[in-house]
Parts: C-alpha cells; sequence; structure tokens
C-alpha cells in the first residue's frame, strides 16, 4: 500500500512515517506540509492512501481532500485531528474523506485504521466517528434518499450503527458477498464513493435518524 502523510508539523509527518512505515508491504511515498503539497504530491506519486491534517496554511485539508476524492487518483483519506467532536471533522467526511484518527491514538488504532480504509471498510467503529456524523449531519427538507430494495434498506442501517460486512451477514442470515453486491448497489444508487458518505447522506435525507443507529448496538459497552 502506497501511502502519503500530509501535515504542517515536521516531526508529526516523521512520527507518522515511523509507525505506518514500519508495517510490512506498507510504503510512506511522500509528505507535504500544506494541501497545495498534498495535491501535487498525489498527482506525482497516486497513493493509495492519505493521511491529512485539516488545519494547515495555504490549503486547508478540506479543500485538499475535496479535491483529492473528486479527483481520478482513487486515494481514500483519512483526516487527522486534534479534538474529537469537531465540526471541521465532520466537513472533511462529508468532502469525501473516509473517517478520522485522532492524533494521540496509540500506534496499534492508527494501524488498525488504516487496514479498515484500505480494505473498503468504513471507520464508523468505534462510536465517536457516528456521534460526529449524528452531530452535525442535518436533515434536508428537500433531500431524498433513492429508491431502495427493502433489503439494501437493511444493509444501509446497519452500516450507519458501524457494522462490518462479515457483522451485517450475520445479523442478516446472508453470505459476505451478498453483502458485499448490496453494499455496491447502495454506494452507486446514492451517488457515494464509500460507506462513511453513503451514511452521511442517510442521515442528511431522514433515512435514518440521530440516535437510531445506537440503538441496540452490539458493539457498545
Amino acid at each position: 500500500m502506497r501511502i502519503a502523510i500530509v501535515d504542517d508539523d515536521p516531526l508529526v509527518r516523521m512520527g507518522l512515517k515511523a509507525i505506518v512505515g514500519s508495517e510490512p508491504g506498507w510504503d510512506v511515498v511522500a509528505e507535504a506540509g500544506d494541501g497545495r503539497e498534498a495535491l501535487a504530491a498525489v498527482n506525482a506519486h497516486r497513493p493509495d492512501l492519505v493521511l491529512m491534517d485539516i488545519r494547515m496554511p495555504h490549503m486547508d485539508g478540506l479543500e485538499a481532500t475535496r479535491a483529492i476524492t473528486a479527483g481520478e487518483s482513487g486515494a481514500k483519506v483519512i483526516v487527522l485531528t486534534t479534538f474529537e467532536v469537531d465540526e471541521y471533522v465532520f466537513e472533511a467526511m462529508r468532502a469525501g474523506a473516509s473517517g478520522f484518527v485522532l492524533k494521540r491514538v496509540p500506534p496499534a488504532e492508527l494501524i488498525e485504521a488504516v487496514r479498515v480504509v484500505a480494505s473498503g471498510e468504513s471507520m464508523l467503529f468505534p462510536a465517536s466517528t457516528r456521534r460526529v456524523i449524528e452531530r452535525f449531519a442535518a436533515p434536508a427538507s428537500a433531500a431524498g434518499m433513492p429508491d431502495l430494495t427493502e433489503r439494501e434498506g437493511d444493509v444501509l442501517r446497519l452500516l450507519a450503527r458501524g457494522l462490518s460486512n462479515g457483522e451485517i451477514a450475520t445479523d442478516l442470515f446472508v453470505s459476505v458477498e451478498t453483502v458485499k453486491s448490496h453494499v455496491a448497489s447502495i454506494l452507486m444508487k446514492v451517488g457515494v464513493r464509500d460507506r462513511t458518505q453513503a451514511v452521511i447522506a442517510a442521515y442528511e435525507s431522514g433515512f435514518v435518524t440521530p440516535g437510531a443507529a445506537e440503538e441496540s448496538d452490539p458493539h457498545q459497552a
């Protein structure tokens, strides 16, 4: 996996590179100190995943994330943040980021977050990501969801609870491949690139309501 690290603090970049670069098969191919450098790095090095700081000079992480995810590189973005419940974090996910990681997390959690996003899953577990979406995703009166099948609706509600493909398959008594097929159909119908954006769209359309994703959530202690 090819990774780019974007942060205006050289020491932070050094630490992140030491962590993710130590994983077998992971290669830090580029570093950048602001959003403009990030866009140039993505175009030049074509990373699979970008670790993106939000608050940076010249071009912030929101604008850079929006440009990267709207482009043709196919790179996924994980936002790096100091504060967990932050409107900027939500806006970054709304702009196309697959999730966020607190800068103070243990290295093992950062590595797991990269693995989750790289595998195509969403970072809606742990619950902190869902809390950010619930807090800032205001339903829009003109919004609406496309015509999902009943089973696709079931899958989308379970995605909003942060369940993985395997957990959804167990819950619905279907195969993992069937779940993957439903997820692909949902993404196509909703017109988004990954699960996080599908869940945001579900909240903003009123298809899922704040608090509903937490009900009977098997991941809650």
